[in-house]
């Protein structure tokens, strides 16, 4: 009964699940049905729609061209607008407002730009050639005014302000002039190294060339024509106007163009002068001109580096060639001994300025400059070298064929030994010099250079010593001259390279051709004086007499008369005779007294009485020992006038 009831409960449920489903398929096709009902009418009202949306966006769409073609010929019109207000202030010309002038141009570079961008615009090419035109005219005019500023402001540098630019050792009035004469060869400072220090400590103020104030607006030009594509013109406008304003300062320093012929038609002097000047010119050059003519250029043509250095070399390159040819014609023109001083003079002065010079003349245009300057520097180096070889030989083969009358210091002797103490004064020139060529120790070589010139002059002087009849004189010579040499070694600085050894040799020399002098000046007047030993043929040359030894009347008489005669033609002729040194003449005038006086005094207190009781004995005792000693006294003065007996 259970079950039954369950049964019937689930046949209810059902006939209820069946009766809401067929509820529920009813109410879908009602929907079904009002929904297709719907979307036919969608559908038709769609359809009538469809020409109102198509005439709507195309009216939005030629709204929307509106806009963008209004805007686009908004901005064509700006570029328009922009372009005459440029044009109107390229009209006017830079001179008057060229910040304004410059923006001018900037904007039609803009509006070049703009238009080459926007080629579709009907107007375009038109407006495109007409802004080309502009700024053709544009920069046209700027090369004029970039001209015409450049000529204004450069002017040429006159010599007094460039020698208030120096440092005041190194100014004209501070510098000693050339002496003339046998020291000819002098440099001209007193001191080569004191000059050579100064020089390495002095301060240079470089020359204004151009008024600061225009260095931006010449900078801002040039920069504009060169963004132009104008640089070759910046270059040529340049070039052509430093370069002359360059070339006339140095002219009116006194700079020249010469070359090696016009170098050896000159005198000595006139070419001594003008090797001076081209020293100082040089360092002026260097120092002031080519360092401040590269500061402008790097200030005006600042930020294009495409022309700047090849601008410098052009502005300066023509007046570097000049100066260093001057430089070149000496150093190939002919070698003579005067020539040496300023050989190194020049060597010098070029050796301090290769390291500024590198720096100035940079970069690939300057490399001539450099290479010539330093190849110039070479040449003068060994041109000096070979100058100083030479010099030996040519003190050597001196073959002047007259004797100084007078036995004194040979002008050969003077000039010999000034050049061997001026090489001194050159000591680290020379040093340089010689390492230019090999390895040696420079002290070395220069002592040993010292010595064979020194050599050569005493080789030339023995050759000269010949030239006397008088034996006596032909000592005295060589004993004046290699005392002048020995005593001016002693007295500078060739000493210490020369040493005390050398010195000692020659002062020995000196005394041997002394005592070789005084053998044959007063042996045979000695010889009068003395009296033969028993035994014994005759006396020694200096010997006093002897005491013991006794002469006939007739026999002192001779003797005296012999003395008196000889005597006489010693004084007569050694009174002519010159020792230049005061100390040398007094040394060997007490050496002659030392030995004559006393024999002298000696023979005549002996045999003067058998004189004095005969007939006339001033005949024969015609001098006193006081008379002799006075007498003495003038030997070697040189103050007769006449020419003495050789």
């Amino acid at each position: 009964m259970g079950v039954q009831l369950a049964m019937e409960i689930l046949n209810e449920r059902a006939a209820f699940v069946r009766e809401s489903l067929q509820k529920s398929q009813t109410i879908t096709d009602n929907m079904v049905s009002i929904l297709g009902s719907f979307d036919h009418r969608l559908s038709f009202l769609e359809t009538a729609m469809r020409p109102t949306q198509i005439r709507t966006h195309s009216i939005r769409r030629a709204h929307g061209n509106i806009d963008r073609t209004l805007k686009a010929a908004e901005v064509i019109l700006a570029q328009f607008d922009l372009s005459r207000q440029a044009e109107a202030k390229i009209l006017r010309g830079p001179h008057e407002d060229l910040e304004s002038y410059l923006e001018a141009i900037d904007q039609l570079k803009a509006n070049a730009q703009f238009f080459s961008c926007n080629k579709s615009f009907k107007s375009a090419d038109g407006a495109l050639n007409h802004v080309n035109n502009l700024l053709a005219k544009a920069i046209s005019k700027l090369e004029d005014e970039f001209r015409n500023l450049l000529v204004l402001y450069s002017k040429p540098v006159e010599p007094d302000c460039l020698f208030e630019c120096l440092p005041s050792s190194l100014q004209p009035s501070s510098a000693s002039p050339r002496s003339q004469g046998n020291a000819s060869f002098k440099s001209s400072a007193s001191s080569n190294e004191q000059k050579n220090k100064s020089a390495e400590n002095a301060v240079y103020t470089l020359p204004t060339l151009i008024s600061p104030r225009v260095l931006p607006l010449l900078h801002d030009l040039s920069y504009q024509m060169v963004q132009a594509g104008y640089q070759q013109q910046v270059l040529k406008i340049y070039r052509e106007t430093r370069s002359a304003v360059l070339e006339t300062s140095l002219r009116k320093l006194g700079v020249e163009k010469l070359n090696k012929e016009d170098v050896q038609k000159m005198q000595w002097e006139v070419l001594e002068a003008k090797i001076g000047n081209w020293i100082h010119c040089m360092r002026i050059a260097v120092k002031l001109l080519f360092s401040a003519e590269k500061k402008l250029c790097d200030r005006i043509l600042s930020d294009i580096e495409t022309i700047r250095i090849l601008c410098f070399a052009e502005v300066t390159g023509n007046s570097m060639a000049v100066l260093l040819s001057f430089g070149d014609a000496i150093s190939r023109s002919k070698r003579s001994p005067e020539k040496l001083f300023v050989l190194l003079d020049m060597y010098e002065i070029m050796r301090e300025l290769q390291p500024e010079i590198n720096i100035i003349f940079e970069g690939k245009p300057c490399t001539e400059m450099r290479e010539s300057a330093a190849g110039l520097t070479k040449r003068l180096a060994q041109t000096a070298e070979e100058t100083l070889g030479s010099f030996k030989e040519a003190v050597e083969k001196d073959a002047a064929k007259t004797a100084v009358l007078d036995g004194t210091v040979h002008p050969l002797t003077s000039y010999v030994i000034n050049y061997v103490k001026f090489l001194f004064d050159y000591q680290s020139t020379l040093k340089q010099l010689f390492q230019e060529f090999n390895c040696e120790d420079p002290v070395s070589q220069l002592a040993s250079v010292t010595m064979r010139i020194i050599q050569a002059l005493q080789n030339n002087l023995d050759g000269k010593s010949k030239l006397y009849k008088d034996p006596a004189l032909t000592q005295l010579f060589l004993m004046n001259n290699i005392h002048y040499i020995v005593r001016s070694v002693r007295r500078s600085e060739a000493k210490d390279l020369l040493g005390d050894d050398w010195v000692q040799r020659h002062r020995r020399i000196v005394q041997q051709h002394a005592n070789q002098y005084k053998r044959l000046s007063w042996s045979k007047v000695l010889q009068c004086l003395s009296v033969p030993v028993s035994g014994q043929s005759s006396g020694s040359a200096m010997a006093a007499p002897d005491p013991t030894a006794g002469l006939s009347r007739a026999m002192v008489k001779d003797r005296f008369k012999s003395f008196n005669t000889q005597f006489e033609e010693v004084h007569q002729r050694q009174s002519q005779w010159v020792i230049p040194d005061s100390e040398l003449r007094e040394s060997l005038r007490l050496a002659v007294a030392e030995v004559l006086l006393p024999a002298y005094r000696s023979f005549t207190k002996r045999f003067g009485g058998m004189i004095e009781c005969g007939k006339n004995p001033q005949k024969y005792l015609k001098f006193s020992p006081e008379d002799l000693e006075n007498m003495l006294s003038e030997f070697f003065e040189g103050e007769t006038k006449t020419d003495p007996k050789r």
